[in-house]
């Protein structure tokens, strides 16, 4: 039995310990060479044990995902207290950013099932993805499995809660396929908050060339989600991308996103206010790499974006902008690394951006390493922040780009890690009001700074138990607001921390426990923890989810209640 325990921690924490970070580099490189804060979390040992990829994003708590319903159902994710749409969300470093409002941004088309890992930058990252990349990155990493399987999930639970999920991949000479499947529904924990997510994808690799294909559709009920209204929306997004290597430097990729939203202000009279969005997308890169002087590398490349939106409310608009950029990267292993960066990115009658960003690391002894990083990132408004109006919200098409530098320092000792960061915002973009009653308003702040600190310990006891505690501090100067009430950005947290413990033990059981606290700037602090169990053994695996135990009121938007105590039950199969 001590050998079964032994085997099964070795297969939840090896994936952790190889972890290779791409997010925020110009080329895989092993994570402890990252001179930037960057999280890489094995997403594939940690399945069996979770609901979905918000459960991973939970482990950190420097990532504040701020849900309006459970299973990222119109979600947004707010990195070191910067707003939704200064997160840029990508697969497989493809933009799935949504222009027509960052509210949407996490509508990911990707099964639970289809994940290897889940990357995340923390500060700016548009020196290399340009726009939207201004306080973090989150790169949703997906690889077709070693083997040929077949693997079938379904669970129950309170609330109406049912779990569908299937997963199927084939592996042969040269050619790799995975087709998964997802669906989550709930008829919800109080009226009009019932949903419905349904995800497909498929990842074909055939030697250089890999396709993407997803859709992803969300109807759900949104009672006061806007406001005082009992709404309804559902959204709908349909993505496309390949990816081809040119010889053993150079690569060639491009993509397509549409996307769709319906909303409704009164479920039971649509006819009294009806939104009707179409969004599309389409996103072309070149990029190639060269060894250089000093034994470093080149890194260089160009980018076209364009996007167009098609609505009843925000009516017909059209954007494109192109970049081009350019990176040194010289690193010796286990002494120092500095990376250099440029990109200049230009949109709208020729404006354009120049984003320089400069990182250096080096290693005290084999087991401590100091690093530190500047960087300027830009965020162009989307088209609610400009032309959106309903009767609690007021777009602004005057509204200028955000622009930002972002600093920090770190210091990474073996298993504890420190970090202090600051982002100093010109023009930051939020929806004010002047008082309860008034609408919100969108409108420019001149200048915002965040500072803040991370520290986490990590570690292995017993080569079967996981155990991680992590903490992040974050204060924002409010002085800007002038008595306004901020909509997002000043909803963030300024105390954040995270306990999780997992573990391999007996007969093939597996487990989870995270317990997260946090108190949001102006508000009371709160606590949620959630457990997972599988039994990984045999064909038959059955698993239970237990989510809020001790059913903690709660909410991450004001005036927006979230469920207390739930669980899920099932069982997956594999072949």
């Amino acid at each position: 039995m001590k050998i079964a325990v032994v085997l099964s921690a070795c297969a939840l924490f090896a994936q952790e310990k190889q972890s290779v970070v791409v997010t925020g580099a110009y080329e895989p490189i092993p994570l402890e060479e990252s001179e930037r804060a960057v999280r890489a979390i094995a997403a594939r040992p940690l399945i069996p044990l979770s609901a979905s990829v918000i459960d991973f994003l939970h482990l950190d708590p420097s990532l504040d995902l701020r849900g309006r319903a459970p299973n990222g159902v119109q979600s947004g994710l707010s990195i070191r207290g910067g707003s939704f749409g200064q997160t840029l969300v990508l697969w497989n470093g493809f933009r799935l950013n949504s222009v027509q409002t960052s509210n949407l941004s996490m509508d990911l088309p990707i099964p639970l099932e289809a994940i290897s890992q889940v990357e995340v930058l923390k500060g700016s990252g548009s020196t290399l993805y340009g726009s939207d990349a201004t306080a973090g990155v989150l790169n949703v990493i997906t690889t077709v499995p070693e083997t040929t399987e077949v693997k079938l999930r379904a669970g129950l639970g309170n609330f109406g809660t049912q779990q569908q999920h299937a997963s199927v991949a084939f592996r042969g000479r040269g050619l790799a396929q995975q087709f998964t499947f997802a669906r989550d529904f709930s008829t919800g924990f109080m009226p009009n908050r019932d949903y419905r997510n349904l995800s497909v994808a498929s990842q074909t690799s055939y030697r250089r060339t890999s396709i993407l294909l997803g859709l992803n559709d969300r109807p759900f009920g949104a009672e006061q989600f806007y406001g005082n209204f009992n709404s309804w929306e559902r959204t709908k997004s349909w993505f496309a991308g390949i990816r081809q290597g040119i010889g053993e430097r150079t690569e060639a990729s491009f993509a397509y996103r549409r996307h769709t939203d319906l909303f409704v202000l009164y479920r039971d009279r649509p006819q009294v206010y009806t939104n009707r969005h179409i969004v599309e997308t389409y996103q072309g890169a070149l990029r190639r790499s060269d060894p250089f002087v000093a034994g470093g590398r080149l890194h260089y490349g160009a980018e076209v974006i364009g996007d167009r939106i098609d609505s009843n409310n925000l009516g017909q608009h059209s954007r494109a902008r192109s970049a081009f950029y350019a990176a040194y990267d010289v690193r010796a292993l286990k002494r120092f690394s500095l990376t250099i960066g440029l990109r200049d990115e230009i949109y709208r009658n020729f404006s354009h951006q120049w984003n320089p960003s400069i990182g250096a690391g080096y290693w005290l002894s084999s087991r401590a390493k100091l690093r530190a990083s500047v960087s300027r990132a830009f965020r162009l408004p989307t088209y609610t922040d400009l032309f959106y109006r309903d009767p609690a919200n007021e777009g602004n098409p005057l509204l200028r780009p955000e622009r930002a530098w972002s600093i920090e320092g770190g210091l990474d000792l073996g298993p504890v890690g420190v970090t202090v960061f600051q982002r100093r915002e010109k023009d930051g973009i939020d929806f004010v009001r002047t008082s309860p009653t008034a609408i919100w308003r969108a409108t420019n702040f001149q200048a915002l700074n965040f500072t803040g600190v991370e520290a986490h310990w990590r570690r292995t006891i017993a080569r079967v138990h996981r155990v991680e505690l992590a903490y992040t501090g974050l204060n924002g100067a409010q002085s800007v607001l002038n008595g306004l009430q901020s909509k997002y950005v000043f909803n963030y947290p300024r105390h954040s921390g995270v306990a999780s413990w997992q573990a391999a033990f007996g007969d093939g059981w597996i487990a989870r426990s995270r317990l997260g606290a946090l108190e949001r700037f102006g508000r009371s602090p709160y606590a949620v923890w959630d457990v997972f169990a599988s039994w990984q053994k045999h064909r038959v695996r059955p698993y239970l989810q237990l989510a809020n135990l001790t059913s903690t009121r709660y909410e991450e938007f004001v005036g927006i209640r979230m469920p207390g105590r739930s669980f899920v039950g099932g069982i997956e199969i594999r072949r």
